[in-house]
């Protein structure tokens, strides 16, 4: 009964390794020939001010990586631990940039990103006094 054990895993390990050896091979050259991964789409975004008067005008402006242009973009505040979309957007021009009007009321630090392209942008912090 021993010996019917140890030849079944000698076999069972000899499988193993017969079967692993190929697959292995085959992993690292098809890794070798697939494309390289698309570049992650990207956008940046500034405030023309950091702070102003309640409804005063001012502008978010950036610009985008790896995103067609004539993509849309959307403003979006954080209001109340949640990212809520202003009614400030538009589309990507062909330079890859962007630039809205906004005006704000609410008093107080407002934090502000750009969305768009499957993308999001750094946080923008503007004053509203």
């Amino acid at each position: 009964m021993l010996r019917l054990t140890r030849a079944c895993a000698t076999g069972l390990t000899a499988l193993t390794l017969l079967t692993a050896a190929p697959v292995a091979q085959a992993a690292a050259a098809g890794s070798a020939t697939m494309a390289p991964a698309a570049a992650r789409p990207s956008l940046t975004a500034k405030a023309s001010v950091g702070s102003i008067k309640a409804w005063q005008q001012f502008r978010v402006y950036g610009s985008t990586k790896n995103i067609k242009a004539g993509t849309r973009v959307t403003l979006q505040q954080l209001q109340k631990k949640r990212w809520v979309s202003l009614p400030a957007s538009m589309n990507t021009n062909r330079n890859a940039t962007y630039d809205l009007r906004v005006k704000l009321g609410i008093k107080g630090v407002n934090q502000l990103r750009i969305v768009g392209g499957g993308a999001t942008s750094n946080v923008v912090k503007v004053t509203v006094r």
